[in-house]
């Protein structure tokens, strides 16, 4: 195995997604500089902000520092693209999506957790080996070949995606197709597909769709035989998500990723067949042999395959698919329902599987004059802060936390409480916190139920 892992494969493929990764880290980072950051003004450094534990730390830039940020990190995603630099451009863009990533903790979506993953990942790729900016100024780097742990990595990211995603999918409100029924119904008047989107058999097609083609489609994906039957499959699944819901660039990521289980050839092999058709690519692949092709100076040796590093290699991959194989299983070390109670619900894949709502206030007791008063988030937090808080405990612990923070400003010792109520998969709102539990005096417990936290009724 570890010989295999150590294999050199043509780098194409490696080229190509270097590619793909820069186009849509730019067109990420650029929706949410646009979006996040002037449209809705997320990143006010004296608004409160949901923060992830242990990186309370992190701290948005004041203007014009932070938009001066966000431009460079598209330019750095440019960089990337182009190969140009690579090794100082995927560093500084990997430590910058993820200082993004940890600004806002209800901004988290799965996808930016995965371009987490993978921009770390892109760092130790000698995919700039090809086809790249570096490659002109020294020709010296150009490799046809790369160690196949390279490409395994990224396969191996997305097959977790997928498996965990639809392990995740085994429980009976899927099963049911709920809550795609209702999410669906609200989008039966769409254009063009709306009336399609509204017929009941069409939850049912979605949902037992999905899970089948999550829990199989990475080993049908590595046979040549029915890898491009897997891969249309793919292919139709990201479109339906992209078309019906708002998931931002993760069916591109995942339809990029899953190209790579394609024979590492293919991208050359389809660039070849694309010459005879298009006359600017000849004139490009011209210009190429032109530039670097007839250089004779001597190959500087690829790190990634070398035998004294193969070891620590060795080790560091099995510590990621460690991480990565154990990490979506931890929700099992708590009682009661994942998507319920929140607790391990984070980076394990369980996306697009629930519909949670929930409303309440803050009561905040002041400990001397035993004075009440209801505090109401709304007048607190922005929209989308708002409409996470009420659904996600380890937010509702945190604005209890500020709260009691808010209010020693002032000289005063307060106890906080929570009165929410929370509905799961349309089913009747419930009580979600103990209301008699001093929030203020309780930690978030990572590997602990927190009991303050109640069971679902049903």
């Amino acid at each position: 195995m570890i010989q295999r892992l150590f294999q050199p494969v043509d780098i194409a493929s490696l080229v190509f997604f270097r590619v793909v990764f820069g186009i849509l880290g730019f067109a990420d980072v650029l929706n949410t500089y646009i979006y996040y950051h002037w449209m809705v003004d997320a990143y006010d450094p004296e608004k409160f902000r949901f923060r992830y534990y242990g990186f309370e730390w992190v701290h948005p830039l004041p203007e014009p520092f932070l938009s001066i940020f966000f431009l460079l990190l598209c330019g750095l995603a440019i960089l990337v693209m182009l190969g140009k630099w690579y090794r100082v451009s995927s560093l500084l863009f990997a430590l910058g999506f993820a200082y993004t990533f940890l600004l806002e903790k209800s901004h988290y979506l799965n996808h930016g957790y995965l371009f987490c993953w993978v921009s770390f990942v892109m760092i130790f790729l000698p995919a700039h080996r090809q086809f790249s900016a570096d490659v002109l100024r020294r020709p010296g780097l150009k490799s046809d070949t790369a160690p196949f742990w390279c490409l395994f990595l990224l396969q191996f990211m997305m097959g977790v995606v997928y498996f965990f995603g639809g392990i995740a999918k085994l429980n009976a409100d899927w099963l049911n197709a709920i809550p795609l029924k209702q999410w669906l119904e609200q989008k039966s008047n769409a254009p063009v597909i709306g009336p399609l989107l509204g017929q009941d058999w069409m939850a049912y097609f979605m949902a037992y769709g999905g899970l089948l083609l999550d829990l199989t489609v990475v080993f049908f994906l590595l046979f040549r035989k029915t890898r491009p039957w897997a891969f249309a499959a793919t292919l139709f699944f990201h479109l339906m998500n992209h078309l019906v819901f708002n998931i931002g660039i993760f069916p591109f990521l995942s339809v990029a990723l899953t190209a790579l289980f394609f024979p590492p050839d293919f991208p050359r092999r389809l660039f070849r067949k694309l010459l005879s058709r298009a006359s600017w690519l000849r004139r490009i692949e011209d210009w190429w042999e032109r530039e670097v092709a007839g250089c004779s100076v001597p190959q500087v040796p690829l790190w990634q395959q070398a035998d004294r590093w193969r070891g620590a290699i060795a080790a560091a991959l099995l510590l990621v698919v460690l991480f990565h194989l154990l990490v979506p299983l931890r929700h099992h070390l708590f009682p009661g329902d994942v998507a319920w109670t929140e607790e391990g619900h984070r980076y394990s894949w369980r996306m697009m599987l629930r519909s949670k709502q929930g409303y309440g206030i803050f009561i905040v007791r002041d400990k001397a004059t035993g004075e009440e008063t209801d505090i109401d988030p709304v007048d607190w937090l922005e929209k989308k802060q708002l409409r996470n808080l009420y659904t996600h405990p380890d937010m509702i612990l945190q604005f209890a936390h500020h709260l009691k923070d808010a209010y020693r400003e002032q000289g005063k010792d307060v106890e906080v409480f929570a009165d929410i109520r929370a509905q799961l998969n349309f089913r009747e709102y419930c009580a979600y916190i103990d209301p008699t539990v001093d929030l203020a005096r309780e930690e978030w417990q990572f590997f602990r139920h927190s009991q303050w936290i109640l069971p679902e009724e049903r």
